[in-house]
């Protein structure tokens, strides 16, 4: 071999990490089969509305409902962004398409996506002649539709180790928010009901919120007023009332997502995140849900490499002090090079050692004798202004 000198590169010095697909979501919807493209009951992945068009096939005039969903997403989101779709007859309802056990229907979404999906929004274009049976404000199909959607949000986390968020287009609303449904005293904190819609009638623009969600990071709050207004050229409308007619306030109250007005701003923002939950569960808001199930990810992924691992252990069986502070750091830096280095977790910057991320390992717990390891992981979210009050007064020269 001739005399040579051989510069290799080194790898991993700065500690990067995969960008989390944490806007990847799933579309469960009705529509009509598209001759050689649009098959119902098939996964497609599109990212733009050039795929919509020329790979599926799907137009205004074939499916003005599907090509509508799509649309408001994308000129949410921004094309680019990675969509999950299956679509089903027009007859299918928001139930069967959030049922697990509905014949290739969710749980092959979720299977086919492999994990990578965050959340799934469901939705439906009823077809022509369909007469809705309203039962708590809104079609009685999106009160049995919600109750489905949680346990198949149960069955993607405990089964398939992927927390998901469900939403539920909440269709035919009449307008009167007294008949409603109070979501604020169920226990689905995995689920969440908009209404709203940018035409009059019983639609529901929830592209508009899937691609407002696709486009924020985890700990984000919709209605962020510094983010801009999610409609700005058309109108919005609570059932066949504009939204800054219809009593909104009552809507939230009731725990919906929905469209608002603001004073001196134009266009029309969302109201809160909220989820079909009680106001005193933890993750009673899309911010608290998205931000800790984004966490059990990182988390998990931790801990599956340590699964049937040897662990040094003390006379009496304990697991050993260097050993578990080694698996403390190991789960805090996963979550700290995935959110807290890109400020989704409510650390105080004024305390340098907050990392917002806490892991414990009790050193006296016996994994000779149990064969479990008990970790503790913590992550502190952020607090956010929904309500703030202002003094305003006079000042006087002697103030």
């Amino acid at each position: 071999m001739l005399p040579r000198v051989k510069i290799e590169f080194a790898n991993g010095a700065l500690g990067q990490v995969a960008v989390s697909p944490d806007g990847v979501f799933g579309l469960l919807t009705t529509a009509a089969p598209v001759n050689e493209k649009l098959e119902l009951l098939k996964s497609y992945v599109v990212k733009s509305m050039d795929d919509v068009t020329n790979t599926l096939g799907v137009t205004e005039a074939n499916n003005p409902g599907l090509h509508k969903v799509l649309t408001e997403f994308y000129n949410t989101a921004g094309d680019g962004t990675e969509l999950w779709l299956r679509c089903f007859a027009e007859t299918v309802t928001l139930t069967e398409m959030a049922t697990l056990a509905t014949t290739n229907g969710i749980r092959n979404l979720l299977q086919d996506a492999n994990g990578r999906l965050r959340g799934v929004f469901i939705h439906r274009t009823p077809a022509s002649g369909y007469s809705a049976t309203i039962a708590g404000g809104l079609d009685g199909d999106v009160a049995t539709a919600i109750a489905a959607a949680q346990l198949t949000a149960d069955w993607s986390s405990e089964t398939l180790k992927a927390p998901i968020f469900i939403m539920v287009a909440g269709l035919y609303y009449t307008g009167d928010p007294i008949e409603l449904t109070d979501l604020t005293t169920g226990n689905q904190n995995r689920l969440g009901v908009m209404i709203g819609d940018t035409v009059s009638g019983n639609g529901c623009a929830i592209g508009i919120l899937a691609g407002r969600l696709a486009k924020m990071p985890v700990q984000r709050n919709i209605g962020r007023v510094k983010d801009g207004a999610v409609i700005t050229l058309t109108s919005a409308y609570l059932g066949n009332i504009k939204a800054e007619l219809a009593d909104a306030g009552s809507v939230h109250d009731k725990g919906y997502i929905t469209f608002r007005m603001h004073t001196g701003r134009s266009g029309y923002y969302f109201t809160d995140d909220p989820l079909a939950t009680l106001p005193t569960d933890d993750y009673n808001h899309l911010t608290a849900r998205r931000t800790v199930d984004k966490a059990y990810r990182l988390a998990y992924g931790a801990m599956l490499n340590e699964l049937l691992e040897e662990i040094p252990v003390s006379d009496e069986g304990k697991v050993s002090v260097s050993f578990a502070k080694g698996l403390e750091t190991l789960a805090e830096n996963a979550v700290i090079n995935s959110m807290t280095v890109n400020g989704e977790l409510g650390n105080d910057p004024e305390n340098q050692n907050d990392t917002g991320v806490e892991c414990l390992v009790d050193t006296n717990q016996n994994i000779v004798a149990t064969g479990f390891l008990k970790v503790g992981l913590r992550v502190k979210p952020y607090g956010y202004a929904r309500y703030i009050n202002v003094e305003l007064g006079f000042k006087t020269i002697s103030q």
